[in-house]
């Protein structure tokens, strides 16, 4: 049984930092991405950084690149996101997610069949 934890969402001012946590559990895929998603109040939920397990190749929503990172810890089985320069648009519930097919590279909410509970984080204006 798949099961995702998210940590580390909290309030922020804009300009400032946070650094989401996403530990998983029970995974048995052999090739798998992560994938981090938002969703702000009376929106869609949307793509925002994935990274292929295997290899760690990275994809980014146009609107969080150059400022988010995400990472990975193998021994820990846990994913990270770098958030910097944070603005309001960033306020959202983020969750994390697992693709089981490992398609690192496409925002398809769809292909992500695990997810988390959600953490969230607030900018500041």
């Amino acid at each position: 049984q798949v099961q995702l934890v998210e940590s580390g969402g909290g309030l922020v001012q804009a300009g400032g930092s946070l650094r989401l946590s996403c530990a998983a559990s029970g995974i048995t895929f052999s090739n798998y991405a992560m994938g981090w998603f938002r969703q702000a109040p009376g929106k869609e939920r949307e793509f925002v950084a994935a990274i292929r397990w295997s290899g760690g190749l990275t994809n980014y929503a146009d609107s969080v690149k150059g400022r988010f990172t995400v990472s990975k810890d193998n021994a820990k089985n846990t994913v990270y996101l770098q958030m910097n320069s944070l603005n309001p648009e960033d306020t959202a519930v983020y969750y994390c997610a697992v693709d089981p097919s490992g398609t690192w590279y496409s925002s398809s909410v769809r292909r992500y069949a695990y997810w988390g509970q959600g953490t969230q984080v607030t900018v500041s204006s």
